[in-house]
Parts: C-alpha cells; sequence; structure tokens
C-alpha cells in the first residue's frame, strides 16, 4: 500500500467513517478542514462538528476556514504537498487553487449513483423520487456541482422500510470502504476516471421546512416517502387549529375511502389522494412522540372530521 499525504475535508458525521478508515490504513492525514463551530440544540451552544470532534481525537490538526477563497488560505493549503485531499459533505466550495493542489487531485464521496442527483440532498430526494437503489459514487472534483469524472460507483436498495436515517448510515459505511481502493487506484495508476454521462442527470435541491409540510391530496404512496425521506429534519407535518403535529412514521391503507383529509376512523387513518395513510407515530407541539390512537384519542376528534 502506497502511504499518501492527505488532507481530509468534511464536516458532519457522514464522513466521519471515512476519516477513520484512512486513519486507521496508515495513511498520513495532514490536516482535516471543516466546518468552524456553531451554535446547537436547545441551549445554542457553540458546538464543533462531528469531524472536527474525531480528527481531535486522532490527534490530527484540525482547520476550520470560513472561505478557501482567499490566498492565504490557497498558499497554507498549497503549502502541504499533498498527495491527494478526499472530501465527503465538506460544505465549502473548492476554488481551483484548491483543486489543483494536491498532486492525484481532490477526491469525493458523494451519496448518490452520479449522474442522478448531483446536489446538496441525494439520499433524500431517491427515497422522495421512488427510486429503487442509490449508492456511493467516489470522483475526481472539478468546479462544476459534481460533475467530476467517476472513480466507483456501488449501490444499495432502496426498500419500503428504508429511511433517509438508514440509507445515510449505509452510505457512511460505504463511502468509507469505498475511498481506501479509489485512492490506491489512483495513486497506482490502475483506476480510470469515467466521464459522466449527459443521460439522467438530475439535482437533488437543498431541503427546506417547506419539503415536509404534507399535502393530503398527494396520494398515500407519495406522503410515506415523504415521511420515510424527512425525518428527522426537517421533519413532515400538518396542522390541526394552532397545534402543529409532526407526522414520524405512517402505514399505506389500501381503497380508503373518502375525501384529502378526512378523517376515516378511530385508528387515525386519514384519506389521501390515493389510498389512505395510518397514522403511526406522531408528535403534538411541545409534547413526547406517541402512537397515533392515543393521540388522537386525546385530540377527542371523530372519524368525518376534515384536516386542512
Amino acid at each position: 500500500m502506497n502511504k499518501l499525504r492527505i488532507a481530509f475535508m468534511g464536516t458532519p458525521d457522514f464522513a466521519v467513517p471515512a476519516l477513520e478508515a484512512l486513519y486507521n490504513a496508515g495513511h498520513e492525514i495532514v490536516a482535516v478542514y471543516c466546518q468552524p463551530p456553531k451554535p446547537a440544540g436547545r441551549g445554542q451552544l457553540v458546538q464543533q462538528a462531528p469531524v472536527h470532534r474525531a480528527a481531535l481525537k486522532l490527534g490530527i490538526e484540525v482547520h476550520t476556514p470560513k472561505t478557501l477563497r482567499n490566498e492565504d488560505e490557497q498558499n497554507k493549503f498549497a503549502s502541504m504537498n499533498l498527495d491527494v485531499a478526499v472530501v465527503a459533505a465538506y460544505g465549502l466550495i473548492l476554488p481551483n487553487a484548491i483543486l489543483d493542489a494536491p498532486r492525484l487531485g481532490c477526491v469525493n464521496i458523494h451519496g448518490s449513483l452520479l449522474p442522478r442527483w448531483r446536489g446538496a440532498a441525494p439520499i433524500q430526494r431517491a427515497i422522495l423520487a421512488g427510486d429503487s437503489e442509490t449508492g456511493i459514487t467516489t470522483m475526481r472534483m472539478d468546479t462544476g456541482l459534481d460533475t467530476g469524472d467517476m472513480l466507483i460507483k456501488k449501490s444499495v436498495p432502496i426498500t419500503d422500510a428504508s429511511t433517509a436515517e438508514s440509507i445515510h448510515d449505509a452510505l457512511s459505511e460505504m463511502g468509507a470502504a469505498l475511498i481506501l481502493p479509489t485512492i490506491q487506484g489512483l495513486a497506482e495508476g490502475t483506476l480510470k476516471p469515467t466521464p459522466q454521462p449527459e443521460a439522467g442527470v438530475t439535482y437533488a435541491a437543498k431541503l427546506t421546512r417547506d419539503d415536509g409540510v404534507i399535502d393530503w391530496t398527494q396520494s398515500a404512496t407519495v406522503i410515506e416517502r415523504q415521511v420515510r425521506a424527512l425525518t428527522p429534519w426537517p421533519g413532515t407535518f400538518f396542522k390541526h387549529e394552532e397545534d402543529q403535529i409532526k407526522l414520524l412514521s405512517a402505514e399505506i391503507i389500501k381503497e380508503g375511502n373518502g375525501s384529502p383529509g378526512t378523517l376515516l376512523d378511530d385508528n387515525f387513518t386519514i384519506a389521501c389522494g390515493q389510498d389512505a395513510l395510518r397514522l403511526i407515530t406522531v408528535q403534538r407541539s411541545g409534547k413526547k412522540a406517541s402512537d397515533g390512537v392515543s393521540v388522537l384519542r386525546g385530540m377527542r376528534l371523530k372519524p368525518g372530521y376534515k384536516f386542512a
């Protein structure tokens, strides 16, 4: 194995297994780059990112620049004489001076089967779209949005039980496993980059809270995917009077009769544009998550009630 000088660039939990895999494989991780500490949680205390904390545990120097566009940061990066930079959900745009500095370039671990789902939220968008599979693509980075040449691809199925969390965890571990043969193949010249095809390009737009609003005129299938894709963030929710109700899990009920939004029974089954949805786990504002039947009983609503 060639021991490589590496800069690792990543921020959230998704990237931690890849950092640890590179370290455990014996590569020289010269520096770790991640997003600066930010306020988080109910108390809004300033917290280091997961990759930041993992790097400190491994004794690796951490850099948290707000931008990589200034000359000082670019010169500092170039002076490391890197073989390669490994990037996984970093969150900053890499200018040409950064992309071109390592001998083998910058390699990204992307959570989709490129060219499908380039962009910020590939896992969630794949579930929302009803895709049957997704995966990891390692790629040589260029100045475009996930447009670089592909190196290694591997897929995982998306089942009716898959959630954003379960796919996230599977792809995080897969990315960690694939980055080792990727950089080794580049170093040895045995891995040939493959340009992405023009056909099949889709973009995974960044998620907003609006993505979580339930529209009962949609089919039960679409809404159930929405629940699996958007839990825990931004969550999937609807309103009852002044109460925002978060839907955490649901079951499709075939051939539910009623106009969209109508409560059909005491099991919290609501009619949709097609079929119906039984609300299995829900959470009212300011309360703990609970089973749908108990929550409905507390709301004292009867079949025939219409949710907006």
